[in-house]
């Protein structure tokens, strides 16, 4: 992890993303897409490995959404290339490559994310999602208890679980609701909380946030009162 950017009028936290696609007007709608996702800001875009490596030169990224196929190259080799030149930015993989050898030499040489297209924004949002988790989680450094160890390695592997898979009886529509209403608080939200800000009954809200606990996207924390039970308390991505 290379860490955020540092410029004035940008959130030290922010994830410095380069786009890389041989296609113009495919990159371009990554961008977009990225750009929809809060906490992340497009620094580069980029069509050949050439312009890639021209890119994190001039300015690192932590993470690059990669196409496979390359004028000048693949994005396996790009990978490859990048950590012999000791470049240590993130990678997803973002492509039409399916192909078992691929994604195991993609996997091998460290993408930490590998997304197929065609694709929908809902599943680039949950890899984005769970990047940002494992981003936060790493930037404290020091040591690590197997609990700490085990969350880090989970962060990407709780992505896959993104809006086009929801059980049965749950609607994208009200888990994006419920979603954005956390990652705009500024503290831990009960139930009730939520069910207020979003519109939603209380009951609604409740199984949501279960939904989205479960997927390791959401910390659930208990407020204990004078008397009575605990109170469950929700926040967005911020690990324990």
């Amino acid at each position: 992890m290379s860490g955020g950017s540092s410029g004035s009028d940008v959130p030290i936290d922010v994830i410095d993303v380069l786009v890389v696609d041989d296609d113009p007007q495919v990159a371009r709608i990554n961008a977009a897409y990225v750009a929809k996702v809060g906490g992340f800001r497009v620094v580069r875009v980029a069509h050949s490995a050439a312009e890639a490596l021209a890119a994190l030169e001039e300015h690192p990224a932590d993470l690059i959404l990669l196409d496979h196929y390359l004028p000048d190259g693949t994005g396996v080799q790009l990978v490859g290339d990048l950590r012999r030149r000791g470049l240590l930015a993130d990678v997803i993989m973002v492509t039409a490559a399916r192909d078992i050898a691929t994604v195991r030499a993609a996997m091998r040489l460290g993408a930490l994310q590998y997304l197929v297209k065609p694709f929908t924004f809902a599943g680039l949002r949950a890899k984005l999602e769970g990047y940002a988790a494992l981003h936060r989680t790493c930037a404290g450094g020091g040591q690590a208890e197997q609990a700490e160890v085990d969350r880090i390695f989970g962060a990407l592997g709780a992505a896959g679980a993104g809006a086009a898979e929801l059980p049965k009886g749950h609607s994208a529509a009200t888990a994006d609701r419920v979603r954005s209403v956390l990652r705009t608080a500024d503290t831990p939200l009960s139930a009730q909380d939520v069910a207020l800000r979003s519109g939603l009954s209380r009951q609604t809200a409740q199984r949501y946030l279960k939904l989205l606990e479960r997927t390791g996207r959401v910390r659930l924390t208990l407020r204990y009162g004078e008397t009575g039970r605990p109170e469950h308390r929700y926040e967005w991505g911020r690990p324990a």
